[in-house]
């Protein structure tokens, strides 16, 4: 029986607004990439100005950053769930997604929240993904994706 040494890596971007929560913008697992929510905030840690259509994209930013950190690409995404305070912006999510997404389509969740990490929040978009990056691991083989 062939078996597989399956380790948890961290993914993080510079900045990482995540490391004062004890949290990990993404996980690399395998050939799989586990991205944490990515909302609209802006390098200083800040929701951007703009509303909803200016964190949309800020958020699909973001996502696309720690996304590449970890070895894929918004092209490699294989399911999202999209978070929103208020479902009268789907009209807005579909066309981000037409936008940044493109055919096949990732299979997707949109639900909406009663509110996200701070109350200035409208968007926050967490994805799996799959490597496709190749890479060597210390004491391996290159990793095939």
């Amino acid at each position: 029986m062939k078996t597989f040494n399956m380790t948890l890596e961290q993914i993080t971007t510079e900045p990482d607004p995540y490391k004062p929560f004890l949290l990990s913008q993404g996980i690399r697992v395998g050939n799989l990439i586990f991205i944490s929510g990515q909302a609209g905030y802006a390098d200083d840690g800040r929701i951007v100005d703009g509303g909803f259509r200016a964190q949309g994209e800020q958020a699909f930013s973001n996502l696309e950053r720690a996304l590449v950190a970890g070895g894929s690409n918004l092209n490699n995404v294989a399911k999202v769930t999209i978070f929103l305070t208020d479902m009268s912006n789907f009209g807005d999510v579909v066309e981000l997604r037409r936008k940044y997404f493109s055919q096949p389509y990732p299979a997707d969740s949109i639900v909406e929240v009663s509110s996200l990490y701070t109350p200035e929040a409208m968007i926050e978009i967490e994805a799996v993904a799959v490597v496709t990056e190749v890479r060597r691991d210390a004491g391996s083989e290159i990793d095939q994706p």
